[in-house]
This record gives C-alpha cells, sequence and structure tokens, in this order.
C-alpha cells in the first residue's frame, strides 16, 4: 500500500516537474518586439542634460524678477543666475539682512513656473548687481550662512525641477574667485551648509581643489580618495567656466590629469558642465575634446557662451577621427555633443513572455546609454496599454528605473480580446495629473508625445 502511494506521489512530482520545465521552456523563448532598435541621431530634449539657456534673475525685498518669455521650446534646461546683493550691504550701502518672505515666494514662484512647463534648471545665486562682474560685494558669512538655508528651503520642494545647486555666492558672477573671502575658511562652510540643507541635489564648487579643502586633504591626494554615498560629500562635484579654455582650464585644475580621474568618480553620480572659453584653444577641437567629455560624463553647456567655440563646433564635423558612431558620420560637432550630453538610452531589445492568450505578461528591456554621463536622478516607472483607437486601457506601477542597462517588468492587465500597444513611462513626478520630467528613448517611431512614454512592443489578447 505504501509502495503504491509513494509511486503515486513520485509520478506526481515528476509530472509537475515536467510540467514546470514546459514552462519555463515556453516562457524563456518569449517574442522578440518588432521595433527599431537602432540609435537614432535626431536631437532630444531629455530632463537635466545638454545646452541650456541664460537666464538672469533679481531677486529684491518684494520679490524676484525675471523675463517669462526666456522660458520657450528652445530648451529645457536653464541656467538661473538669482543676483541676491540687495540683501548685502556692500550692495544696498544699509545693512545686511536675510532674504524677506516675498523674495523667497518670488524664488518659489520661479521654480514652480519651471515645473508648470516641465523645465529643468541649475541654480546659482550671487552678490554680483546683475551679474556685472563686481567684485567684493558679499554679506558676512554668518549671514551668508542664513541665506543658504532660506534658499535650500525653497529648492528642496522642487527636486525633480533643480538639476544641480552651483554654490557660488561668492565673487564676480559667483564664480567663486576675485574676491577676498575666495578661500577655504568662507568656501567651506558654505558648501556644507548646502549639502546640511538639501537632500538629493548636487551641490556644485568651482574646482577640485575646493572639494579637496573640504575633505581636508591635499591634492596630492586626490587618487585614494573614494567616497560613497554614505559621505556627505559623495553630492559635490565641479561646475566649470573655464572649460577647454586652457591647459589647465583657466585654473580650474592645478594637475589636469589628476584632477580629472578624480572628478570622473565624483561625475559618475552628479552632473559636470559649464561654459567653454578663449576660442584660440585647441582643447576644443572635436577630435581632442570627445575623450575627455566622456571621461568627465559632461551633462551641460552654455549654448551662448563661447559663441566662438559653439560657432567652431557647427562648422566642424564628426568623422572616423573622432570615432566609431558611423551613424553620425558627417553629422556636425555640435550635433554630436549635443546627443552625448548627459545620458541617451537606445532601446536594444525588447522581449514579452506570456504575450498571447496569458492574463500575465512579464517584459524585459535590453538598453545602451549612449550618453557621456548617467542618469544621475531614478525615475518611477509605469507601463501604459493603449487600445487600438490609441488610448489607454490599462495602466500599473512598473517600479523605479536607475539607468541600468536591464528593465523588468510584470503586469496582469486582464484586458477584453483585442490588439493592444505596450509603453514605457519613465518619469520624475506627476502634478495636476501631468507626468513630469519623462525620458525619450533615442530610437526612431517609439516616442509618444502624448503619453510621454516609449513604446516597447504589441500584444493581443
Amino acid at each position: 500500500m505504501k509502495a503504491r502511494l509513494f509511486a503515486a506521489l513520485a509520478a506526481v512530482i515528476m509530472a509537475s516537474a515536467l510540467f514546470s520545465a514546459c514552462k519555463n521552456e515556453t516562457e524563456l523563448t518569449g517574442t522578440v518586439q518588432a521595433l527599431d532598435y537602432n540609435e537614432s541621431t535626431v536631437a532630444i530634449s531629455n530632463p537635466d542634460r545638454g545646452f541650456y539657456g541664460a537666464v538672469y534673475v533679481t531677486v529684491n525685498e518684494n520679490g524676484a524678477i525675471y523675463n517669462k518669455a526666456v522660458f520657450g521650446d528652445a530648451h529645457s534646461l536653464y541656467h538661473l543666475r538669482c543676483d541676491i546683493g540687495a540683501f548685502s550691504a556692500a550692495v544696498n550701502g544699509k545693512e545686511d539682512m536675510p532674504l524677506t518672505q516675498k523674495a523667497v515666494d518670488g524664488l518659489d514662484g520661479l521654480l514652480a513656473y519651471l515645473r508648470e512647463n516641465d523645465k529643468n534648471a541649475i541654480v546659482r545665486f550671487a552678490y554680483d548687481p546683475k551679474f556685472g562682474g563686481s567684485e567684493n560685494k558679499e554679506p558676512s558669512l554668518g549671514v551668508m550662512l542664513g541665506h543658504v538655508r532660506q534658499i535650500c528651503e525653497v529648492l528642496n520642494r522642487y527636486p525633480n525641477t533643480v538639476t544641480a545647486i552651483e554654490t557660488g555666492l561668492i565673487g564676480p558672477w559667483g564664480e567663486m574667485h576675485s574676491s577676498k573671502i575666495a578661500n577655504a575658511e568662507h568656501i567651506t562652510p558654505l558648501a556644507d551648509e548646502f549639502l546640511t540643507q538639501t537632500s538629493g541635489i548636487p551641490v556644485l564648487l568651482r574646482t577640485p581643489k575646493m572639494i579637496y579643502d573640504y575633505l581636508q586633504k591635499k591634492p596630492s591626494e586626490a587618487e585614494d580618495i573614494v567616497l560613497t554615498p554614505a559621505d556627505k560629500a559623495y553630492m559635490l562635484g565641479v561646475y566649470n567656466d573655464g572649460y577647454l579654455g586652457s591647459e589647465n582650464d583657466l585654473g580650474t585644475y592645478t594637475d589636469r590629469r589628476r584632477d580629472i580621474a578624480f572628478l570622473s568618480r565624483q561625475t559618475a553620480h552628479l552632473q559636470f558642465g559649464g561654459e567653454v572659453v578663449v576660442p584660440e584653444s585647441t582643447l576644443h577641437d572635436i577630435e581632442v575634446c570627445l575623450p575627455e567629455m566622456n571621461e568627465l560624463h559632461l551633462s551641460y553647456l552654455n549654448i551662448a557662451w563661447n559663441n566662438v567655440v559653439i560657432d567652431k563646433w557647427k562648422k566642424s564635423y564628426y568623422t572616423q577621427s573622432c570615432g566609431s558612431d558611423s551613424a553620425y558620420y558627417g553629422k556636425t560637432a555640435f550635433d554630436y555633443i549635443e546627443s552625448r550630453m548627459g545620458y541617451r538610452f537606445v532601446l536594444k531589445n525588447s522581449v514579452f513572455y506570456g504575450s498571447n492568450a496569458q492574463s500575465d505578461i512579464k517584459i524585459e528591456l535590453s538598453l545602451q546609454n549612449a550618453g557621456f554621463g548617467n542618469l544621475c536622478k531614478k525615475k518611477r516607472a509605469k507601463l501604459l496599454f493603449t487600445d487600438e483607437s490609441g488610448a489607454v486601457a490599462f495602466e500599473c506601477d512598473a517600479g523605479e528605473f536607475n539607468g541600468e542597462n536591464g528593465f523588468t517588468a510584470s503586469a496582469s492587465p486582464n484586458l477584453a480580446s483585442g490588439k493592444y500597444g505596450v509603453y514605457l513611462r519613465l518619469y520624475g513626478e506627476e502634478h495636476n495629473g501631468a507626468p513630469l520630467y519623462c525620458v525619450r528613448f533615442a530610437n526612431d517611431g517609439l516616442w509618444n508625445a502624448e503619453l510621454k512614454a516609449n513604446k516597447i512592443g504589441n500584444i493581443a489578447r
């Protein structure tokens, strides 16, 4: 009796194993979706990267003054140059003072306007009136630290809008030089206050030396510096307003190779950019600059400065001497650099498991990041299933996307019979019911502007 029972149980177990093996074999075959997996060379406007437009903002006791007309369709990224000199005795001729509530509200209104229009901003504050190049206009350090705290209260409300904070504050144009207080005794506490008062927003200094000073390290010790997410200084990077201008980038580097090697470890997870300068430099020749742009994970540059360098790139071409991206041969250097700044995700494969009669579906995507940089802010993910009219018939959360080369998701849409398109939306947040700061793949025929999502395949029920 026991022998027959054991035999029966063994048969059941073997049958179950055989069924599972057949099921897994079926699932492993999957269905490769019929999509274009080649990289497109079209310019893509994705969050937190690319050529930016500069916007000058005057912040005074009555609010923030700026020209809304400059926030057009030409850019998705802007550089806010905020003059807060009105709160320094060296400018107002009276006294150092905290920002007024109207000033704080004005900053809030500016960032709210950017968010409503799906725009990003690099933010820099300075006491230089109208960013005109004036020296020694700063208030006392204590007042400056108070301003940082007030500023960060606003910036923290817009974590997806603010791409990075350039510490600024000191010197002409907030470039942290040519001032009697452009020293570690003032710069280090200002950087620390920004890091203390913010969460998840990169804080950028003007040179790597300023980071070494913050860490109390000598420049000669740079190669031994390894920072982890547990370190406050993990969020410290650099903005380079002397980019490619000379061997030391106009004083940015004390040892170019050593400093870039250190900085590249930080820029793997932080934005890096600035302004190209000095037209006679050969460092911005297209054949010369691309390897370093890749090493430094270049994220953004000023579209207008230096205009001679920008024009040079528009008249130069990407050729075999520049690299192996054959789809770009014959494209201008400007087009190539624009496409590569920051991240650029190309869908290389999309496989659906259980995409026919089953109610459940598993999706596996393979991606290539063709950009100089990485995705520095994680995105929320959502799957959208559209019917033959294009309407969304089902949607579900699909976790988070951190810029990996692979992405998997599952759904149980339980749809009626019919044909459906499947889309993946990668986004920063929803505001008033609209998805903002969405990521577009660099493939032809995948982006749905209405859904703000990338097509990843089709199913039939």
